[in-house]
């Protein structure tokens, strides 16, 4: 498969019907999935037979934006998800940003590296008029990475979400954004 974006370090591929085994992986990972999922890790038929077809759905759906598996440019290993696409209830033009990746690259700048470069893309390839990321407010790391890509807090707020409640919800989740004229102006 051809590379949809390379970084000085990372390269972001569209996933493939063989990635099931990789996904599997890294969301069986409690201290990954920390922030994101209450329950049980996922099996490896709910990967294949949901997940991932989901993930696959999305290059059409969004007109190439979608879910990206990313890979270290040197070794070629799978190091988690990024994502960039609209909410499928939210306008065409405002896409969510999105990182998931596995521990051992977790404080190497990855996240940052790969996060910037999707805005780029998605400010000068797609049109995109807004970008947004939300994370839990007790999320300090993912916040972080919002921030340095140059998003701005925007609000907190307190959702329903599906499943056992996860440790720090009741401080709610966080809002970050950046609009393509701010990211212009910078």
């Amino acid at each position: 498969m051809t590379a949809f974006l390379e970084t000085e370090r990372l390269l972001l591929r569209e996933f493939g019907a063989d990635d099931v085994d990789l996904l599997l992986e890294l969301n069986s990972d409690p201290a990954v999935m920390r922030y994101i999922f209450g329950g049980p890790p996922p099996t490896r038929a709910e990967v294949a037979e949901q997940l991932l077809p989901r993930y696959l759905s999305y290059y059409e759906k969004f007109g190439g934006l979608g879910k990206w598996a990313a890979l270290e440019r040197g070794t070629g290993r799978f190091i988690g998800v990024f994502m960039l696409h609209p909410d499928g209830d939210g306008p065409s033009d405002e896409a969510e940003l999105g990182y998931r990746l596995h521990r051992f690259a977790w404080g190497r700048g990855y996240a940052t590296e790969g996060a910037i470069a999707l805005l780029r893309k998605g400010f000068a390839d797609f049109g995109l008029r807004r970008v947004f990321g939300q994370a839990m407010t007790v999320n300090t790391g993912s916040r972080r990475v919002l921030e340095k890509a140059g998003l701005r807090y925007v609000r907190t707020f307190f959702a329903d979400w599906p499943g056992p409640p996860i440790d720090g919800a009741e401080h709610g989740d966080v809002e970050y954004a950046l609009t393509r004229d701010e990211w212009l102006a910078q």
